[in-house]
């Protein structure tokens, strides 16, 4: 959707769009979208995306949040994601395709 807005209305405007595209949105999801967003800003080549995200995608769909969008969204009502950042956010240590120090 594109609209124009007043410069005094634009922030305003910005952050209802975003509100609304990431309402209902699982938390641990979100942070992991951002974490990849930024990660990837330097990668050296686009596989490393696809890798991580692969990654993410699985550990994502085995988690009791997966199962509550889907449950959620038949039965028409609001999420009630239980998995929190600070608790459930998957390790990447494994994951880290980082050269070693030198």
């Amino acid at each position: 959707m594109q609209s124009v807005h007043a410069p005094g209305e634009l922030v305003d405007a910005a952050i209802a769009k975003a509100r609304e595209l990431t309402e209902g949105s699982a938390p641990v999801s979100v942070a992991l979208t951002r974490h990849m967003m930024w990660r990837m800003l330097g990668a050296p080549h686009p596989m490393s995306a696809h890798r991580w995200d692969s990654r993410v995608i699985f550990a994502r769909g085995r988690s009791p949040d997966a199962a509550e969008g889907v449950t959620s969204f038949l039965e028409k009502r609001a999420p009630n994601f239980t998995a929190s950042v600070a608790n459930d956010y998957p390790s990447f240590g494994e994951w880290e395709d980082a050269p070693p120090y030198g």
